[in-house]
């Protein structure tokens, strides 16, 4: 693959631009707003100008409801030889392809699984889909030129390709993403008109949880649109659990010990299954490649802080195999947590010098992720 136009210079579609220019392809950028494809360009996604003639892939990168619409007009102009698109959602999207009668032997769904909380153009990054699933989803018509055209982009993105079929997709993304989302909302309106002396103690925890929420709505309106019978269905199964707990808790304030100790069962349940289903999300490394520690560093908040704090874990030779920053606007200091081997994590203790900073929390990996144990 030689050439591509990338319509759609969002956060997703520039950001496979920045990849497949930095690869050596020649891209060019549309967007129904000049200025993104504009903005795109001057960061090094490739031309805001329409390519000379027909290119070898048209990545779509627009909202659910405006795929089919995207795919006939750029077939009828010969936009590309063959097309692919990013959307969240597959099978409505591929109802109403084939309602227009696009030619569907040059077209394969795709969703790359990543993104971010923020949007637009000057969010992207080149690297967003290292090592992240991307969803293709094939139809009997779909012809070997197409899909090796599109499963060549994958591979230059660094992305982990996983063939499903459209409807298996938006079940599961229903699961993983849309309705997380939509639970992250709904945690995060909790803190709309909280007391300003709740919402200063928020930590680390309450971050993670209500991190997706700062999405932009418009956009997941689109997608939540498009597979609400999904999502309802996951909801559904969340509300009996809510229900469950609500009860378990009114158990618990109860002055009859056996309606108690109810309570405490429902409970007990309900956070034993959720940590089971915890220890499926997948994590950098598997169970078969040993146990982690965390090594736990307090960094001020000046200029090139962490700047020294990575070059000292380097100058040890030490990898990092994952980090975590969790610093709160106003404080003096930050706690990098950092996940390193047993072995690196004492080499990584003396190295620093500063024992009475740091700390290291076992992980032991289970069932293919790891838990922190906590001092």
């Amino acid at each position: 693959m030689r050439t591509a136009v990338v319509i759609g210079a969002g956060l997703v579609g520039t950001s496979i631009a920045l990849s497949l220019s930095d690869k050596g392809v020649t891209v060019y950028l549309a967007d129904r707003e000049p200025m993104a494809a504009l903005a795109a360009a001057a960061l090094g996604a490739g031309r805001a100008e329409e390519p000379p003639g027909p290119v070898d892939l048209a990545i779509l990168a627009v909202p659910p409801a405006d795929i089919a619409t995207a795919l006939a007009e750029a077939q009828k102009r010969g936009v590309a030889r063959v097309y692919t698109d990013v959307a969240s959602v597959k099978a409505q999207p591929f109802d109403a392809i084939e309602d227009l009668g696009c030619d569907i032997r040059t077209y394969l769904g795709g969703h790359p699984m990543a993104g971010g909380e923020r949007s637009g153009p000057l969010a992207a990054r080149a690297d967003l889909f290292e090592g992240r699933v991307w969803v293709l989803v094939p139809t009997e018509a779909t012809s070997d030129t197409t899909w090796l055209t599109v499963r060549t982009m994958v591979d230059l993105c660094g992305a982990v390709p996983l063939v499903m079929d459209a409807c298996g997709h938006d079940r599961a993304v229903a699961l993983v993403s849309h309705a997380p989302h939509l639970v992250a909302s709904l945690m995060a309106a909790r803190l709309e008109h909280a007391a300003e002396s709740a919402v200063c103690m928020a930590g680390q925890g309450v971050r993670d949880v209500t991190r997706v929420a700062a999405g932009d709505p418009e956009l997941w309106l689109e997608i939540l649109s498009a597979n609400a019978a999904s999502v309802a269905d996951i909801l559904i199964e969340m509300a009996r659990d809510l229900d469950k707990a609500i009860e378990a808790l009114n158990w618990l304030a109860a002055e009859d010990e056996t309606v108690r100790r109810q309570g405490v069962e429902v409970l007990t349940s309900l956070l034993s299954r959720g940590r089971a289903g915890q220890r499926r999300v997948p994590h950098k490394r598997d169970a078969q490649q040993g146990s982690y520690v965390t090594v736990s560093v307090l960094v001020g908040d000046q200029p090139g802080e962490l700047a020294r704090l990575f070059t000292d874990v380097s100058a040890a030779g030490i990898n990092i195999e994952d980090v975590f920053i969790d610093h709160a606007p106003g404080q003096v200091t930050g706690l990098v947590e950092m996940l390193v081997t047993a072995e690196a994590a004492e080499r990584l203790t003396r190295r620093l010098r500063v024992p009475s900073r740091i700390t290291a929390h076992s992980a032991a990996l289970h069932e293919g992720s790891w838990t922190k144990a906590r001092a």
